[in-house]
């Protein structure tokens, strides 16, 4: 039976209505500090935490709960005598429920230059002790660190007088969650803080829920979407959707991918986006001309695929947008008019993500695998001019080599191996992800058709053999960029020689897997 409830919380959501509806059903409330406060001057009855330990809280309230009188309430078999014999002999009460939620770190580290004193200070000390001890006993105590169950608990005590064995069970599980969540929050600021490795010896993240998903990548596959705990500004995670059903699994996998590709681009572009990879990408003196370069790219592969746009959609972008069917348009802000324009489409969603330019250069990059995790950093490096080899006869024109860094930006992006076409701040035509460079090759030489002859082509890793600069060649290919170090480098240099084709080698690759 439920006869004595522990109540100390940061977030107060609920609480007072929860308290009372304790009391009316003869539960004794036990509270500390600002929650005791609450209570108080909601009428509510409550024992303050002194009166059970006999000390006054102290140090600033650092110290209050850590007693015997508590944990000893919290943390006896109520069917081992000799537990209730030393409770009886200390003059301890068992406390049958605590109502806990912890000190806000995560609000805390999230505020503008925020000094570390001040992080440390909200690191909460009592109020985890408290969690754990209850749940460790959780056969016979009710821990609950959730609003949502408060209704729950409510329902239960009312027709037993008491929790049941699963919800109690229940209830455990999501404590110890919640504390090794807060431990691992603190634990990776304080190493960040410290300057040590970027990888430790023993990896833990923490997450929090964002929604269940309707399905994963195929309809058979269970699967929810979540969020880094910490600062998401300029990622997926960060966006708010204005308009449209749920978002699915696909959905965000492929709008993650058409940002990653926007953030190369500091001017007015736009990336659309198809199964994870680049169909088109665009840049222009606005964002109307960006749009149609990425739309005339691929006017095929773009049906049905997501827009990424790094400047605010006006109304003409608008206009152009909604003539084809688009699963999703992110973009950092719309007009008034604009979003009018794309809300009459059916069945498109407009996410609005304000800071879609930032580089988030410490996330680091996972990829799970069978039994483990791959971890590294993420890929927005990139090569200094001064580092650029050029290694055919004919260096590229400065128009060249505005299309070759174009086209390098893109490359980085597209599965392996990748080959972009790109001319006029417009792909051309993308070959992603085929078990050879040639077949890459002819896949984006294809796409690009006559359109091909005074373009440049970028490879994401070097030539292995001389068959990609004669297929360059013979489409009429300008000038190529690539990462050079293949022992067969001199094969294509010839090729590229003997055809007028400019080549510069950058010595860095960027595989996407």
């Amino acid at each position: 039976m439920i006869k004595r409830a522990l109540i100390s919380v940061s977030d107060k959501k609920g609480i007072v209505e929860f308290a009372g509806e304790l009391t009316k059903l003869g539960v004794e409330i036990i509270s500390t500090g600002g929650t005791a406060k609450a209570l108080g001057e909601a009428g509510i009855n409550v024992v303050g935490i002194s009166e059970v330990t006999g000390y006054p809280e102290c140090l600033d309230g650092r110290v209050k709960t850590l007693h015997p009188s508590i944990h000893g309430g919290l943390l006896a078999i109520r069917e081992n005598q000799g537990h209730m014999d030393t409770l009886r002999k200390l003059d301890i009460n068992t406390i049958d429920m605590v109502v806990v939620n912890l000190y806000p770190f995560r609000k805390t580290i999230q505020k503008e230059e925020v000094e570390l004193s001040e992080a440390i200070e909200n690191i909460d000390i009592g109020g985890p002790s408290m969690l754990r001890s209850a749940a460790k006993n959780n056969k016979y105590v009710t821990v609950v660190v959730n609003p949502s169950d408060y209704q729950k608990v409510l329902n239960e005590i009312r027709i037993n007088g008491d929790t049941s064995e699963a919800t109690r069970l229940e209830l455990a599980a999501k404590a110890f969650s919640h504390t090794a969540s807060y431990d691992t929050l603190i634990g990776s600021y304080l190493w960040e803080k410290a300057g040590l490795p970027k990888y430790p010896e023993t990896v833990t993240m923490t997450f929090e829920k964002v929604q269940d998903l309707r399905y994963g990548e195929n309809p058979h596959q269970a699967a929810a979407y979540y969020r880094e705990m910490r600062e998401v500004k300029g990622s997926i995670a960060a966006a708010v959707q204005l308009h449209g059903k749920e978002l699915s699994f696909n959905n965000i996998n492929d709008a993650n991918a058409a940002l990653e590709t926007l953030k190369e681009f500091d001017e007015p572009a736009v990336v659309a986006v198809k199964h994870a990879n680049p169909c088109g990408v665009g840049v222009g003196q606005d964002i109307y001309e960006a749009y149609v370069k990425a739309y005339e790219a691929d006017p095929v592969s773009i049906f049905g695929g997501i827009a990424a746009v790094n400047r605010e959609v006006d109304a003409r972008t608008a206009s152009e947008i909604s003539k084809i069917f688009l699963e999703i348009v992110i973009a950092p802000s719309y007009t008034e008019e604009a979003l009018q324009i794309i809300m009459g489409k059916k069945n498109i969603r407009i996410l609005e993500l304000k800071d879609i330019n930032r580089k988030a250069q410490e996330e680091p990059d996972l990829k799970k695998v069978s039994g483990g995790l791959l971890i590294q950093d993420a890929d927005w490096q990139d090569f200094n001019m001064s580092d650029i080899k050029y290694v055919t006869d004919r260096k590229p024109t400065e128009k060249e080599m505005q299309d070759l860094l174009f086209a390098w930006k893109v490359v980085k992006h597209v599965k392996s191996n990748a080959i972009v076409v790109g001319k006029d701040g417009m792909t051309l035509g993308i070959g992603p992800g085929q078990t050879n460079r040639i077949w890459s090759t002819n896949m984006s030489l294809e796409r690009s058709g006559d359109k091909a002859k005074g373009a440049v082509i970028a490879s994401d890793a070097f030539f292995p053999f001389g068959d990609v600069a004669e297929a360059a060649a013979r489409a009429g290919i300008t000038a190529i960029i690539q990462p050079g170090g293949s022992v067969n480098d001199q094969l294509s240099i010839d090729e590229c020689n003997k055809n007028g084709i400019a080549m510069i080698f950058t010595g860095m690759r960027h595989f996407k897997h």
